[in-house]
């Protein structure tokens, strides 16, 4: 698949109007690409900071990343400044295990925009370091029907090119050695 880089609504909108106005010119069907034409798809990357570049970046070194209160060792997701359970500022990135489990997911049959091919399933997964540590993401590389509460997942990344710096987006998968 081929992903558009964009970094806002507004940036996403233009790429959609500008991809329609010349399919439309070209004489090309006039809809977005869906499941049935899935030669663009859209990945909206996020916008690299101080941060949250470590958990963005970590992937190319295999590393799914989180920050750390180095004072009472919780790990903190999303960044904040504060450690929410100590009030420390004392903080640093770590790497964990990448290893998970499934609390919840749902297999979305819709296409909401050009993206990926249907059906796909959005999940949140728990790391097995800390579970309140939760992750929205896109579980890949299964059935659908073998999805359960529980289930050992492990990350992989997808790699996007970036001006700003490669991105490394990280989903899950069954963990087989896990189970």
């Amino acid at each position: 698949a081929t992903y558009w880089h964009v970094r806002s609504k507004e940036d996403l909108l233009a790429k959609m109007l500008t991809d329609v106005s010349t399919r439309l010119l070209n004489g090309a069907r006039d809809r977005l690409a869906t499941a049935e034409t899935p030669e663009r798809a859209i990945r909206v990357l996020p916008r690299l900071t101080d941060r949250n570049r470590d958990f963005w970046t970590g992937g190319a070194q295999g590393e799914l990343r989180f920050w750390r209160c180095r004072d009472c060792r919780e790990y903190i997701h999303p960044p904040q400044p504060i450690c929410p359970a100590c009030l420390s500022k004392d903080m640093a990135t770590e790497a964990v295990s990448g290893r998970a489990t499934l609390a919840t997911w749902s297999v979305n049959h819709q296409a909401w925009m050009p993206g990926p091919e249907l059906p796909f399933v959005v999940g949140i997964v728990e790391i097995v370091e800390q579970p309140s540590v939760r992750l929205t993401t896109n579980i890949v590389n299964c059935a659908h029907d073998g999805l359960r509460a529980g289930l050992p997942m492990r990350v992989i990344f997808e790699h996007h090119l970036d001006a700003e710096g490669d991105v490394y987006i990280p989903l899950f998968e069954p963990d087989e050695a896990g189970a």
